[in-house]
């Protein structure tokens, strides 16, 4: 099977959980866009749930499914968020963001009653950090913030290039929100939780790519068949 497979089988997985009437936060990326398509299907056979895109590129798909949205102004506590990880280890803890929707996506997953994490298994990883953890920054006074967050990131055992995200006509990648990304290359991240911390500390860091003690279900699929990884206090079994 081929990555594309793999996503596809984890996000099969994830579609038995959903029951009528939830209300649903749809991450964003290659896997959770193919959660969104098999949810379009559930919706024109007749599922009456409601949904929160975590991005404007969601959003549009799920428009165009025919799935009905709604806004976290209007349905604040949320059923249940289907999301993918640029990176997850077997604490459930991961490093998103590398489509530049970290922050909407943490907003979504922490309004929710229960997250499920897709993926196929090269996103499964001993320790977080091979992938560059993305960190949101506003714009004004970007270069004292980058600095900052090289001193607090190194307190934390750290160290790599920090490098702004920039679109392929070479302009900076700006946010749905209006913010920037900046890319930190710190090949491991030893104590997420301590860096968590450090990063909240920085003026002008919006949010960071670590997502700690929110994922309740992971589900990878590999050449091995599926993987269920589930967070302690999590009990839930999902309609056949």
């Amino acid at each position: 099977m081929s990555a594309d497979e793999w996503k596809q089988a984890a996000a099969e997985h994830a579609i038995l959980h959903v029951q009528p009437g939830m209300k649903i936060g749809l991450g964003t990326g290659s896997t959770a866009a193919k959660f969104v398509d098999l949810l379009g299907q559930k919706v024109r056979a007749g599922l009456d749930i409601v949904c929160v895109p975590t991005s404007d590129a969601t959003r549009a798909q799920a428009a165009a499914l025919g799935i009905r949205l709604t806004t976290l102004e209007d349905d604040p506590l949320l059923d249940l968020t289907v999301d993918g990880a640029d990176e997850l280890d077997s604490e459930l803890r991961l490093i998103k963001g590398g489509g530049g929707a970290l922050l909407r996506e943490k907003i979504v997953a922490v309004a929710s009653s229960r997250v499920i994490i897709i993926a196929d298994h090269t996103k499964r990883v001993e320790t977080l950090g091979a992938f560059p953890l993305p960190v949101e920054v506003v714009p004004f006074g970007r270069g004292s913030t980058e600095r900052l967050i090289a001193d607090m990131a190194s307190d934390c055992g750290c160290d790599g290039s920090i490098v702004l995200r920039r679109t392929p006509d070479g302009s900076p990648f700006v946010t749905d929100n209006g913010n920037y990304i900046m890319d930190c290359h710190f090949s491991m991240i030893e104590d997420p939780e301590a860096l968590d911390d450090a990063l909240k500390l920085v003026p002008g860091v919006v949010d960071c790519g670590l997502f700690l003690g929110i994922a309740d279900i992971g589900i990878i699929a590999g050449p091995m068949g599926v993987e269920i990884l589930t967070s302690d206090d999590d009990a839930f079994e999902p309609e056949d």
